[in-house]
């Protein structure tokens, strides 16, 4: 089932979310409609906050980037096989000098800045099974890890821009949160909640 994507401006979003066990309620059916909500809107990761519900779970699936002809083929098909359930995740260590990419966010539709991250992270996380892992992760897999977890931290990239970039799309993200906005998936605005 298609959930909507929590949009800019909830509260949710910038809860620190908390940890779960392997009892949490219909876990295997939360993390399929996430699933199909990030495939949906076209997304290549999926917070939980950003449907709602401020636990430490996320979902990547950096498949749509393995089709960039500017990677090494090495690249492509790490990309290209990279799908992964983060669940209590937490990010041990960041290293090397920050590089900009240009990202976009599903709560933040239509607004896409460069945001400085470092290359490679080292990363503790449960999978589906909640079996635990200790992997490290470089490149675009790491950003979208990074943009993720910091989902599940209560922030988002637009908190990672200079005060004058803020400045400039302030007016693009009120819109957002009052559901001013023309977007082609399921969304819940701030504005909206209210209204009930």
């Amino acid at each position: 089932m298609i959930l909507p994507i929590i949009a800019y401006g909830d509260p949710v979003l910038r809860k620190k979310a908390v940890e779960i066990d392997k009892d949490y309620p219909k876990l295997s059916e939360l993390l399929e409609n996430m699933q199909e909500t990030m495939y949906g809107a076209f997304g290549v990761g999926l917070a939980a906050p950003q449907v709602g519900l401020a636990i430490r779970i996320f979902l990547v699936d950096t498949s749509p980037f393995a089709e960039d002809e500017t990677l090494s083929d090495d690249e492509q098909k790490a990309l290209k096989d990279f799908k992964r359930v983060f669940i209590n995740a937490q990010i041990l260590e960041e290293e090397g000098d920050e590089w900009a990419f240009n990202e976009g966010c599903l709560s933040i539709p239509d607004v896409r800045e460069d945001v400085f991250r470092q290359p490679k992270i080292k990363i503790q996380y449960q999978d589906e099974n909640f079996e635990t892992h200790t992997e490290e992760f470089d490149g675009l897999i790491a950003r979208v890890i990074q943009h993720e977890y910091d989902h599940i931290e209560g922030i988002l990239f637009t908190d990672k821009l200079s005060s004058f970039k803020k400045r400039l799309i302030k007016g693009k993200l009120s819109n957002i949160s009052k559901g001013k906005i023309r977007i082609d998936y399921k969304m819940r605005f701030p504005a909206m909640k209210k209204k009930r």
